[in-house]
C-alpha cells in the first residue's frame, strides 16, 4: 500500500474498423497490461466495431511504466488471434492530476497531446477538467495489424491511505 499512488480507471469505450480474423468478422476483446498487472474486457461476438464500455482499473505505483493494450479475437478451438496492439504513457495525465484544478469550468482543456512517431495516438488526445475530475480521451491506432483503433478514457481515483501524487 505504501508504494501505491492511486488507481487509474481505463474506460475501454469501443473499437473501430478492427481486423477480420474469422470468416467475415471477429469476436474481439482487449487486454490491458502495466508491469505485472493484466486486465481484460468482455468478448463482443461477431463485431469489428465493438462497443465494450468496460472499466478496467490499474493500481499505479510507477507512473513511468507504459500501459500496453492488445486486441484479440476469441476462438473456441484454437489460440486466440492477435488483432493489433498499442501502448501509451500516463505521465502527462498524472502531471495534470497533480495540478489540483478544483474550481475550473467543466470542459476546460488542460493539455493536448498530438499524434507522433513516439505514441500510438490516431488523433489529438485532450486532457480535460470534466465534472470536477481530470479525464483524458484517446483514440489509439493499433500496430502490427492492417486496421483498427480503440477509444479509451482515463480517470484518476485517489485512494485514502496511499502515498498519493
Amino acid at each position: 500500500m505504501e508504494d501505491l499512488m492511486g488507481l487509474l480507471r481505463i474506460h475501454v469505450q469501443r473499437g473501430v474498423n478492427l481486423a477480420v480474423r474469422d470468416v467475415v468478422s471477429s469476436d474481439p476483446y482487449v487486454v490491458v497490461r502495466m508491469g505485472k498487472q493484466k486486465l481484460k474486457t468482455r468478448v463482443i461476438k461477431k463485431n469489428i466495431n465493438p462497443e465494450w464500455n468496460d472499466d478496467l482499473t490499474l493500481s499505479i505505483a510507477d507512473p513511468s511504466l507504459p500501459v500496453k493494450l492488445a486486441v484479440y479475437d476469441k476462438d473456441t478451438f484454437s489460440f486466440d488471434d492477435k488483432m493489433g496492439d498499442a501502448e501509451f504513457e500516463i505521465g502527462p495525465f498524472i502531471e495534470a492530476v497533480k495540478m489540483h484544478l478544483e474550481g475550473l469550468p467543466s470542459g476546460t482543456v488542460i493539455k493536448k497531446i498530438q499524434p507522433s512517431r513516439q505514441n500510438c495516438l490516431s488523433e489529438d488526445s485532450c486532457i480535460i477538467w470534466s465534472n470536477d475530475k481530470v479525464v483524458q480521451n484517446m483514440f489509439l491506432r493499433l500496430r502490427n495489424v492492417e486496421s483498427g483503433e480503440v477509444e479509451l478514457q482515463l480517470q484518476w481515483i485517489h485512494v485514502p491511505g496511499s502515498r498519493g501524487l
